[in-house]
């Protein structure tokens, strides 16, 4: 067992997925820019609640730097997954917004080549023709050298993982920060294929009076810094969300039909290209626990589930934030159901419908079928569950380009996958 990404992995090509409709202005009676107020009022939301489940996470990582026990680590992990909740109902907000776009590789990037960060088992290899920080191994080195430059790492701090450490060489799997990173140093690896478990670091990997794993002060400088540098990095987006804040005034600064097509965009490219494709056909066709967005934690089935759960919140215009409170108003839906009522049931019917097949994985897996199981060769049920996801996400995109088409706008190119568009690429 390696890392969070197989080979094959890295190498697809994206393709697209067109919906091809004549450019009219959308008819409807809900204002479209009070839709593009509505939407910006729950990205607000959903980051300020990813936020604050962040920040929580940040104590309980504090608490276990200062008394490293079962107890500490346990709650560290049950933080780790709480702030998952929050964080993924943001994605849809991804494509379509650059700013989004372009920020999400500091909290979310995976896979990872986790030998960048830490000791590994020797079943991860100790080189690999892609990247030269293959096991790199930054927390117990001082210095680690990056296009052939020595490079001091006598101090981990926020600063260092952000500026120096991640995707150093320019190789994206070299993740340093993020979610992913901060999920490496609490479980470890996942050492158990397609069998039952997830990583299981112990707690003595950040004592330093009883260390395992070597250099536990520099694994708790790494935590400290990841966590602190997660939340400075949400705070970020907040602010891009907030009332003055870039990311709302670049979407009701412009054309409402623009930003509309926005939305969509965001929609269905997280339906189909992104969870549909890469992070879901890609690790069924090869049946690869590698291949699973949260791989150390064995927490993939909440990830995915939360994301529909966000393609819904978005289209319906509505957000139950995490102190049960709602953030709703004039939505996608209201739009669609004004220009073709039939259009907007299918929609939403399909959306439902996504929700409900991942809700299915989810129920598996807490019942003791974890993701990695369920994608693992010959289980027929597991591969039949996870192809349902992947049936009613293709389905609702499919809808989604209705939509567009309903609204008279102009043609979105949706992120697809060459697992879905061209599986035997796959392969080759």
């Amino acid at each position: 067992m390696s890392n969070c990404l197989g080979k094959v992995g890295r190498t697809l090509a994206a393709t697209t997925m067109l919906a091809t409709f004549v450019a009219m202005p959308a008819i409807a009676d809900t204002d479209p820019k009070a839709v593009l107020s509505t939407y910006a009022d729950i990205a607000l939301a959903e980051y300020e609640d990813a936020l604050t489940t962040a920040r929580a996470l940040d104590a309980a990582t504090d608490a276990l730097i200062a008394g490293p026990s079962e107890e500490t680590l346990g709650a560290a992990r049950d933080a780790w997954k709480a702030a998952r909740i929050p964080y993924q109902q943001t994605e849809v907000f991804r494509f379509g917004n650059a700013i989004v776009d372009d920020w999400e590789g500091r909290v979310n990037a995976w896979p990872l080549d986790e030998g960048l960060i830490d000791y590994v088992d020797s079943s991860y290899g100790t080189e690999s023709d892609e990247n030269t920080l293959f096991t790199a191994n930054v927390i117990a080195n001082p210095s680690i050298e990056i296009d052939g430059q020595m490079v001091d790492a006598s101090k981990i701090t926020p600063e260092f993982l952000s500026g120096t450490l991640q995707e150093a060489g320019g190789i994206e799997a070299n993740v340093a920060t993020g979610y992913h990173a901060i999920e490496f140093l609490l479980w470890g690896q996942d050492l158990n294929g397609t069998g039952p478990g997830a990583g299981n670091r112990p707690y003595t990997d950040f004592d330093r009076t009883n260390c395992t794993g070597g250099n536990c002060e520099r694994r708790a400088e790494y935590l400290a810094a990841a966590t602190e540098l997660l939340v400075a990095d949400l705070e970020e987006m907040v602010g891009n969300w907030s009332t003055d804040g870039d990311a709302r005034k670049a979407l009701m600064g412009g054309d409402a039909n623009a930003g509309i097509s926005t939305i969509l965009t965001g929609m269905g490219s997280l339906s189909y290209g992104e969870l549909a494709g890469e992070r879901i056909k890609l690790g069924l066709l090869l049946h690869d626990p590698e291949e699973e967005h949260d791989c150390f934690s064995d927490n993939t089935h909440i990830s995915h589930l939360y994301d529909v759960v966000g393609i819904r919140n978005v289209y319906h215009g509505s957000y139950t934030r995490i102190d049960g409170s709602k953030v709703e108003g004039p939505s996608v839906s209201d739009l669609v159901k004004a220009a073709d009522t039939a259009v907007d049931v299918e929609l939403s019917a399909k959306i439902d419908a996504a929700v409900a097949a991942f809700e299915a994985i989810a129920k598996r897996a807490e019942g003791g079928e974890a993701y990695d199981q369920q994608i693992g060769e010959g289980n027929a049920e597991g591969n039949a569950a996870i192809q349902a996801g992947v049936d009613a996400l293709v389905d609702q995109t499919k809808s989604i380009e209705r939509a567009v088409g309903a609204l008279k706008l102009d043609a979105i190119a949706f992120e697809g996958s060459d697992s879905l568009d061209s599986p035997d690429k796959v392969f080759e």
